[in-house]
This record gives C-alpha cells, structure tokens and sequence, in this order.
C-alpha cells in the first residue's frame, strides 16, 4: 500500500506543485516532497534507483526548503528521467539490460536471439528520457505553471503509453520471426 501512494504521489507530483501555489508557500510543497522522499527509503527497497531517486528529490526540496522557491521544485521531473536514464544507461554497459530483466522476468528462459533486441529497446528507452528529459527542462524554465503541469503531469504520461504500446506491437512481431526462425 505504501509504494501504490507513492507512486500516486509521483505521478501526481506536477499537478499538484502547479495547482499547490495558489494555497501554500513552497516550503510546504518541498516539505510534502522531502517527506515522500524518505518515506520511499522507510517503505521501499533500497536499491540504486530508490537512493538516486531520494538523493535528487532531497536536493531539491532542500534548496526549495531554503529559498521558498518553487522553481527548484519544477526539475523534480527532470530529475526523475536523469535517474531513468543513468540506470537504463548503466544497464547497457554492465548486462543484463533493464529491458531483459523484465523481459526475463515474464520468459525465464530467454532465447539469446532476443537479447539484442531488448538491448535496442533499452537504447530507445535511453533516447525517450533524453527527449523527455529535455522538454520537462524546457518547460520547468521557460513555461507557465500551467503548460509545465499538462507536460509533465499528462502529456509525458501519454507520450510513455504510447511508446509501451508501439514496443508491445513491435514485440509481437519480433516474437513471431524468431518463432519461425
């Protein structure tokens, strides 16, 4: 139950920054962020993306602790794709990917033909945080709170589906060729 509220937390995190202004300072939004943060280490596995995902959530918080700023509270979600990508990258550096782990998870016995494909799903993975990565950027400098909101409290949501269920399709046929391989 614990990781299902933060997870709601995150994925509700844009939303309410942008709409949580008009009512509090952001100290308040900071403390709210801080307190999910070490909630996550408390409740969650203490595995490398939960302390990247703790250490850049307390940076920010602290300096929007400490400035009563919220723009610092704005690159949460940069943060959060940095950390995606640092991991996924590392991932195709030191095997097995993140993709074949979850692939492996589902397929225990993997067949090596599908390895390079996970390897390049993994890389798009790697390009989708990039570009994710630089338009949560963009607008946490440049946008109004409102378009920063829709980015990256739907908009990024939306764009992640669409490339889960592109890589499903792509999945399917690749299954089947290697099937009659």
């Amino acid at each position: 139950m614990p990781n299902g509220v933060l997870a709601l937390f995150a994925i509700l995190y844009p939303l309410a920054l942008a709409f949580g202004q008009r009512w509090v300072s952001p100290r308040w939004l900071a403390a709210a962020l801080l307190v999910a943060a070490l909630t996550r280490l408390v409740v969650g596995p203490r595995d490398r993306m939960a302390w990247t995902w703790v250490g850049a959530a307390t940076l920010i918080a602290g300096y929007a602790l400490l400035s009563n700023d919220a723009l610092p509270l704005r690159f949460y979600p940069l943060a959060i794709n940095l950390g995606l990508l640092t991991v996924f990258g590392w991932s195709l550096l030191h095997p097995p990917t993140v993709i074949e782990r979850f692939a492996r998870l589902q397929e225990p016995d993997l067949p090596d033909a599908a390895v390079p494909y996970v390897r390049r799903v993994t890389q798009v993975w790697c390009g989708f945080f990039v570009i994710n990565g630089s338009i949560a950027l963009a607008t946490a400098l440049w946008a109004s709170d409102a378009i920063w909101a829709l980015y990256n409290g739907c908009l990024s949501y939306v764009a992640m589906g669409l490339l889960f269920a592109a890589e499903w399709v792509v999945r399917q046929r690749v299954k089947r060729r290697l099937a009659g391989a």
